[in-house]
């Protein structure tokens, strides 16, 4: 016989042990199952969640163009360049202008096309509350070619230009079927108002939480940009989409999108060949291996506890003349059986779970997903990884199982060899190397996310190579700890093999938490320093232009504001709109530029004392009024203002004149100011300067439902500007959102690492802790025991884990904050760390405390 079909007959009889001692051991043999099916099955989950989610080309066919064969549209020139879809890359070949016409388009495409006008522009309307944005699609919906551009739910489709179909966003803030929609078109002519009967209730097939209304073409005048239509008759082809260009226009077509031609096809100017981002090359790598290594820790244990059921088999085999090699091949034969009935399992229900998941995520989407799909072939990636991770977590123990003392386990005797010296050593070195990386990776002169991704990983590696020693290390300086402890930490000694990885895998875990927790509170902290506030923290101000009466908004805010404090601001605004007045400002002969955030409808008041809204300091805005009390100009210099500075007087250009003015200046906080000067009353009355009020200031607090409602009410008063109301740094949800996931993932790994090593070594020392019975130990004791076995394991990986978290942690964070000085920031998540390193250790330990059995059935010691 071969010595191929040897090992494969080898194999075959260890597939079929491994089979049947699973079977034995159900229980076991499912908790190998939940540690390697739970990560194919959130992975096979987020991808099917994610493959649903994305629309492709081919999918959104129907949304775009309805049933029709393409979507022409003008260029406003007379030649164009366009990839397969007109929505990505084009290129203007011609600088003429010309505005298309349908005997363009059927010139091109032939006499006998049908075509549909189709426009769709932002406009307003009315609401309950006020004015809102509108988005109108003007084409014949009645017609077949607009199937699937909306989806009717109530009523019909209009039939005169003097009706309208909305969606439910539209009519849940205003006009519903049967009631009027007054919509808006404002231009610097004016505004036009047209008034049209809702006949119908139908859903955008693009978007969900915009307000959308549909009218025929033409209803609401002529449309502004280029006139587009939609194509019935034969498919168009990539040939007539280069035909189309030659003449300016742009064409979406159904056969182009649903089968494009070879990219060999394209012009050379609407090709790009996009570089590999090897920053996200590098980051999904270093997530995959950190995944794999997670999971190939937390599995390890289980496998360790099976080959130490299994050592007495093994052993005899050894005697009968068995190689080690067969002993491997039995072990390992464990991670295969395990490994894919997990990976297979974890698919199916990762598919099931993310069918549900779908609308859940689909509440928090603006646009519609599209159709269910599975992604087959990243599936059958993500079930070769759950049977990679079973495999890998079962080599460990099977190269043990090969070494072992064949007399030894004969004679029921266990324990383990001393660590190794050399282990350490290199993890030290691992170490180092790692923290070497994150320091070269994160330069200013130049970070690299390879070395960044490689600080992690040695740093993790080397960490799992000191778990062995720090585990013997506890078990030696346990002679002072309470019986409990004293026997957990020593028995998590003497079995290393099972202890070892699920404190590496806590300590991964806790790693990773951490390195990630801080990447994102430096960022976090990185925007805080580099946000501008536009106002005093709580105000509001809504800036008005020459035509506003600031009398009506000043009865708008106060009638949906009651009790709130209105402060009309005054400053400088010509009379003449056209004109304008133009104010600099200078230091001798050189510019002085203040930057603002424009909020008061001009960069120049004029006021007795500081506005309150303004947020300066109380030393600030003191130093501001003794200046103005004194007839000096104010400056307002914030950090992104350049220029030289102000001793005692600066040049103030208004045009064609300049005045030497004295002047001080004043720091706000942030690089914008509000304004970006104050002149007193009598200065700007004496220098003759056009002031007005150009804002109301209203003082705190303005509740976000009554912001909202406000700018809509505001936006149907003439002049009146959109309402502003200064909330200070707001964190992205996204950042909360992982943040929480962060915490929520990290205690989950925490947890499943240490409640599976402790159930596996309360499981293997059954025979001491009955022997301890017997000679008269207490029911508690049993307790007492798993939960100083949870608390070994849980707070030994956390405390190991947490150094090494903050190599990679700042490794991340320093390019994430690094302003414009080069100054970094390093913020740490405090209640995070101490959840993570001190609360879970004890929540785990109390949780096994209390679930572990008090008594057991008396067992012999050797079977």
């Amino acid at each position: 016989m071969s010595k191929g079909s040897h090992a494969l007959g080898g194999w075959r009889v260890a597939l079929r042990l491994a089979r049947r001692e699973a079977w034995r051991r159900k229980a076991q043999t499912a908790l190998m199952l939940v540690l390697v099916c739970l990560p194919v099955l959130a992975v096979a989950a987020a991808a099917v969640v994610w493959r649903t989610a994305s629309v492709s080309g081919a999918e959104g066919v129907d949304r775009r163009l309805g049933t029709s064969a393409a979507l022409v549209s003008g260029s406003g020139t007379s030649e164009v360049l366009q990839a397969f879809d007109p929505d990505g890359i084009t290129s203007w070949v011609s600088e003429d202008e010309h505005v298309a016409t349908a005997e363009e388009v059927r010139a091109v495409l032939g006499s006998d096309r049908e075509l549909v006008p189709f426009a769709q522009e932002y406009l307003s309307y009315r609401t309950d509350r006020g004015v809102g944005d509108l988005l109108v699609t003007e084409t014949e919906l009645a017609n077949p070619l607009t199937d699937g551009l909306f989806r009717l739910e109530e009523g019909r489709y209009p039939r005169t230009a003097d009706e309208v179909v909305v969606n439910p966003v539209t009519a849940g803030r205003g006009p519903g079927l049967g009631a009027t929609l007054t919509v808006l078109r404002r231009t610097t002519d004016g505004e036009t108002r047209t008034d049209l009967h809702v006949v119908g209730i139908a859903a955008s097939a693009t978007t969900r939480k915009e307000a959308v209304a549909a009218v025929l073409p033409g209803a609401l005048g002529t449309p502004d940009g280029q006139p587009s239509w939609l194509v019935g008759g034969a498919p168009v082809s990539w040939d007539d989409v280069r035909a189309l260009n030659a003449v300016g226009l742009f064409a979406a077509s159904r056969r182009v999108l649903s089968d494009p031609a070879p990219d060999s096809a394209l012009p050379p100017e609407v090709t790009t060949d996009e570089p590999v981002d090897q920053t996200k090359v590098t980051a999904l790598l270093l997530v995959v291996t950190m995944v794999l290594l997670e999971v190939v820790l937390l599995a390890g244990p289980a496998f360790a506890v099976r080959a130490r059921a299994q050592a007495r088999t093994l052993a005899l085999v050894a005697a009968a003349g068995g190689t080690p090699a067969q002993a491997r091949r039995t072990v390992l034969a464990s991670g295969v059986v395990v490994g894919v009935v997990g990976g297979l399992l974890g698919v199916v229900l990762g598919i099931g779970v993310g069918a549900v998941l779908v609308p859940v995520a689909q509440r928090f989407q603006g646009t519609w997903f599209g159709p269910f799909e599975v992604p087959w072939p990243l599936l059958a990636v993500v079930a070769c990884f759950g049977l990679a991770a079973a495999v890998l977590a079962a080599v460990v123990p099977a190269l043990s199982a090969s070494r072992q003392d064949v007399v030894a386990v004969l004679a029921g005797r266990r324990g383990e060899g001393r660590p190794s010296r050399r282990s350490p050593a290199l993890g030290l070195v691992l170490i180092g190397a790692g923290a070497t990386a994150g320091v070269l990776g994160s330069r200013a002169s130049g970070s690299s996310p390879v070395l960044v991704a490689a600080s992690a990983l040695l740093s993790v590696v080397g960490m799992i190579l000191l778990v062995g020693t720090v585990v013997a290390l506890v078990a030696r300086i346990a002679r002072r700890f309470p019986m409990s402890l004293r026997f957990a930490a020593r028995d998590a000694a003497r079995h290393r093999t099972r202890t070892v990885p699920a404190v590496a895998a806590v300590g991964a875990t806790v790693a990773g938490v951490i390195a990630l927790a801080l990447a994102l509170t430096s960022q976090q902290a990185a925007d805080e320093r580099d946000y501008d506030p536009q106002l005093a923290h709580g105000y509001g101000a809504v800036p008005l232009d020459a035509t506003a009466d600031p009398a009506a908004v000043q009865q708008v805010l106060t009638e949906r504001l009651p009790g709130a404090a209105v402060e009309a601001v005054s400053g400088l605004r010509s009379d003449d709109p056209e004109a304008g007045l133009e104010v600099t400002f200078q230091v001798g002969d050189e510019p002085l530029v203040l930057p603002t955030s424009g909020v008061f409808g001009t960069g120049q008041l004029v006021a007795g004392t500081a506005p309150a809204a303004l947020g300066l300091s109380p030393a600030e805005r003191d130093r501001a009024d003794r200046a103005l009390a004194a007839g000096r100009v104010v400056l307002v210099r914030g950090n992104d203002a350049f220029g030289p500075e102000v001793s005692e007087r600066v040049r103030v250009v208004l045009g064609e004149r300049i005045e030497d003015l004295p002047a001080v200046t004043v720091r706000p906080p942030g690089g914008l100011g509000a304004a970006s000067a104050i002149f007193p009353p009598t200065l700007a009355a004496d220098l003759g300067l056009p002031v007005a009020t150009t804002a109301l200031a209203v003082a705190p607090s303005i509740s976000a439902a009554a912001q909202e409602d406000l700018s809509e009410t505001l936006a149907s008063v003439p002049g009146a500007g959109t309402l502003v109301v200064e909330r200070g740094y707001q964190p992205e949800d996204a950042v909360r959102i992982l943040q929480w996931v962060l915490a929520i993932l990290g205690g989950i790994l925490m947890l499943g690492g240490t409640l599976t090593a402790t159930f596996l070594a309360l499981s293997d020392a059954r025979p001491d802790l009955a022997t301890m019975a017997a000679i008269g130990a207490r029911p508690r004791t049993r307790r007492r025991v798993a939960a100083a076995y949870a608390l070994v394991v849980g707070l030994a990986g956390a405390l190991l884990g947490t150094p090494i978290g903050f190599i990679p942690g700042i490794a991340v964070s320093r390019p994430l904050s690094r302003g414009d000085d080069g100054s970094t920031l390093l913020a740490v998540p405090w209640p995070l760390l101490g959840l993570v390193v001190v609360g879970l250790p004890l929540l785990t330990a109390a949780a096994v405390g209390l679930c572990a059995r008090s008594r057991l059935p008396l067992v012999a010691r050797i079977d």
